[in-house]
C-alpha cells in the first residue's frame, strides 16, 4: 500500500472529518483526525503496518510497542513484520497480583521503539516513555502514523527522544485536494486556524516576565545565586539572622505564617531591608486550591502576600487556573512552581513533573521558574534540559555535605547542585543553625557563584 493510497481510505472510512469540531482545549477545529476505526479494515491495517516498518528497518531497537488503544495493532503487525518481540505498557493500573505494568517479557537495559497513531502534544509517548524507563528499559526512538503538531521534535529532541512521522498534514491535504476530496477554501480554512494557533503559542511564550529579569540582573549584580530559607517562628531572630547574612543573598525565603509574633510592622522593617541589601522577597506560601480561594489567600487575610512578597510557590496539583486565579489584574509579581521536592517518597513521579514544565512554560509571563530537587548532578541536569528556555531552577535541600534528616530531608552539596544546572541554591537551616550564619553564608555564596561563573564562562 502506498501513503497516498492509505490517505485516500482514511478518508474513505471517515477517519479523516471535516467540519467544525470542539477540541480539548475548546477551540473549535474545522479538521478532526480518528484512526481508531482503522483496527477494522484488516487491508488498511496491514497496509501502514507495512508503511511504518519500512519506515524504521534502519531503526536500533529490542522490543516493539504500541500507545493503547489504536497503535496495539499496529504494534503488533509490526513485531511480526520486523521479528522483534512486542510489549506495553497497561492502560489502566492494577490492583491485583503482580501489579506489572508491563505485559510481555523484557530484559533491562534494552530498547523499546514506541508507535502511535496520531502526535499533537507528544504527552502519550512520553507518559508512555517513562513508564518503560520506571521498569529499566530504554526510550529514544518514536514512530508515527500522522504528525498534526507544531513542530514537535524540537520539544521531543530537548527531552532525548527522536521521532518518525510518516505523514504529515499537509501532504495530507495535498493529497486529497488532487484526488477531489477537498477544497481549496476548506484547505485554506485549516491553514489559517493552524497558523493562528502558531502565533498564539508563540506570542505567549515571548510574554516578558520582569520579574524574571530582575533576578536574573541581581544574581549578575550581587555575584550571589544563594536564596535563604528564613524558617524561624520569631522577628528577633529572623531580622538578627538576616542583619548577618542579607549582603550575601540575591533572594530571601520566608514562612510567614511560621512567626508566632507576626504583625504589620514585620512587613514595613522587611521591605526596608529587601531595599537596603538589595535583595528580592520570596514567600513560599505553596498555593494549591482552587483560583478563587487562592486569589483571597494572596490579596487579603492578615499577610496580604501579594503586597511584599515579588515571587510566591505554587502547586499545580490544581491546574493551570491556580495561575489565573492568583495572577489575574496582578502586576509586577511572579511564582515558581514545585516540580519535584527534596523530601523523601514525595509524589511528584516523572508525569507530574513534565506537566508542570508544560503548564509553566505557557504561562512564562507569571512563572519565573521551578523548584527542583534531584539527588545527583545528572539527575538535575536532566530536569534543567527539560525546564523552558528563559526560566529558572531554584534548587532546595542544599548543604555543603550531602545527607538525609531525620524527617526525610536529603541534602545535595552546593557542587552538585550548581554543575548540575541549578541557577540558585535554597539553604535553611545549613545557614541559620550554623554557629556562624554570616561566615556560613558566604560560603555558600562564595562555592555557588564560583560554579555559576565557569558555567558562564563557558557557555
Amino acid at each position: 500500500m502506498t501513503k497516498e493510497l492509505f490517505i485516500l481510505k482514511l478518508h474513505e472510512i471517515g477517519a479523516v472529518k471535516f467540519g467544525e469540531f470542539t477540541l480539548k482545549s475548546g477551540l473549535k477545529s474545522p479538521f478532526y483526525f480518528d484512526l481508531r476505526d482503522m483496527i477494522s479494515y484488516p487491508e488498511l491495517l496491514t497496509g501502514i503496518a507495512g508503511l511504518l516498518a519500512e519506515d524504521i528497518k534502519n531503526s536500533d531497537f529490542d522490543y516493539v510497542s504500541g500507545v493503547p488503544y489504536t497503535a496495539l495493532p499496529v504494534a503488533t503487525l509490526i513485531s511480526d513484520i520486523t521479528n522483534k518481540p512486542l510489549i506495553y505498557i497497561r492502560k489502566e493500573e492494577k490492583a491485583y497480583g503482580t501489579k506489572n505494568p508491563v505485559i510481555g517479557k523484557f530484559e533491562k537495559g534494552k530498547k523499546v521503539l514506541i508507535i502511535d497513531d496520531l502526535i499533537t502534544t507528544g504527552e502519550s509517548l512520553i507518559e508512555t516513555a517513562e513508564k518503560f524507563k520506571n521498569e529499566g528499559l530504554k526510550v529514544t526512538d518514536f514512530s508515527v502514523i500522522i504528525d498534526r503538531s507544531n513542530n514537535i521534535a524540537k520539544k521531543l529532541e530537548k527531552q532525548g527522544y527522536n521521532i518518525r512521522s510518516l505523514i504529515g498534514l499537509n501532504e495530507i491535504l495535498k493529497i486529497l485536494k488532487a484526488n477531489g476530496k477537498i477544497s481549496s477554501g476548506q484547505i485554506s480554512e485549516i491553514k489559517n486556524f493552524v497558523n493562528n494557533i502558531n502565533k498564539k503559542e508563540k506570542k505567549e511564550s515571548n510574554i516578558e516576565n520582569r520579574l524574571t529579569k530582575l533576578l536574573k540582573e541581581k544574581i549578575k549584580t550581587k555575584k550571589s545565586n544563594l536564596v535563604l530559607s528564613l524558617d524561624v517562628d520569631n522577628r528577633k531572630d529572623f531580622f538578627d539572622i538576616l542583619d548577618k547574612t542579607a549582603k550575601h543573598i540575591v533572594m530571601l525565603k520566608t514562612h510567614i505564617d511560621i512567626l508566632n509574633d507576626f504583625n504589620a510592622e514585620f512587613i514595613s522593617k522587611l521591605k526596608k531591608y529587601a531595599k537596603k541589601y538589595d535583595f528580592l522577597i520570596f514567600e513560599d506560601r505553596k498555593f494549591a486550591d482552587i483560583g478563587n480561594t487562592v486569589r483571597k489567600q494572596y490579596s487579603g487575610g492578615i499577610y496580604k502576600i501579594k503586597d511584599w512578597a515579588h515571587f510566591v510557590t505554587v502547586h499545580a496539583v490544581a491546574g493551570e487556573g491556580i495561575l489565573r486565579g492568583l495572577f489575574n489584574d496582578v502586576e509586577n509579581r511572579s511564582s515558581f512552581l514545585l516540580a519535584k521536592m527534596s523530601s523523601k517518597g514525595n509524589l511528584m513521579n516523572e508525569t507530574y513533573t513534565r506537566k508542570v514544565f508544560e503548564i509553566g512554560e505557557k504561562y512564562a509571563g507569571i512563572v519565573s521558574g521551578y523548584i527542583c530537587h534531584g539527588n545527583s548532578k545528572e539527575e538535575l541536569q536532566k530536569l534543567k534540559n527539560k525546564i523552558p528556555n528563559g526560566q529558572l531552577m531554584l534548587m532546595p535541600g542544599v548543604k555543603l555535605q550531602t545527607g538525609t534528616d531525620a524527617t526525610g530531608q536529603q541534602y545535595t552539596t552546593v557542587e552538585e547542585a550548581m554543575q548540575g544546572g541549578a541557577d540558585c541554591i535554597i539553604v535553611g537551616r545549613g545557614i541559620i543553625e550554623a554557629e556562624n550564619p554570616e561566615a556560613t553564608a558566604k560560603e555558600y555564596r562564595k562555592r555557588a557563584w564560583k560554579i555559576y561563573e565557569k558555567k558562564v564562562e563557558s557557555s
